[in-house]
C-alpha cells in the first residue's frame, strides 16, 4: 500500500483564550461565570487567566476594571477585596446572597 502523507505542519493558529476574554470584556462588563459560559472554558480557568490579564492590559495603557461584589441582603460592597472569586458570605450580616463581581476594560 503506497498511500502518500501529508506533511504535518504545525496547527492553525486560532483565537487564544485570553484574547477571547479580552475581546468580551471591551464589549460590556461580565462576571467570571458569564465569561466562562461566552469563552466555553472552565470558571476556575477563568479565575486563573484574570490577573495575566490584568498585567496586559496595563501594559497596553487600559485598564481592568472590577465592579465589586455586592450583599444583597445589607448592601455592603467589597471594595478592598482582591481576588476575583465570588466572597462566600458577607462580613457585616453574614448573609450568602452575594452578587458577583464583574469586570470589564477601560
Amino acid at each position: 500500500m503506497t498511500g502518500q502523507r501529508k506533511p504535518s505542519g504545525p496547527p492553525e493558529r486560532g483565537e487564544t483564550v485570553r484574547r477571547k476574554i479580552l475581546a468580551l470584556l471591551s464589549r460590556t462588563p461580565l462576571s467570571a461565570k458569564q465569561i466562562s459560559a461566552r469563552a466555553g472554558i472552565p470558571e476556575k480557568e477563568v479565575v486563573a487567566h484574570l490577573p495575566h490579564l490584568k498585567r496586559t492590559v496595563g501594559q497596553r495603557g487600559e485598564r481592568l476594571a472590577v465592579i465589586p461584589a455586592e450583599c444583597r441582603r445589607c448592601g455592603f460592597l467589597f471594595r478592598k477585596r482582591e481576588r476575583p472569586k465570588r466572597p462566600s458570605r458577607c462580613p457585616v450580616c453574614r448573609g450568602e446572597s452575594i452578587s458577583e463581581p464583574l469586570f470589564r476594560l477601560e
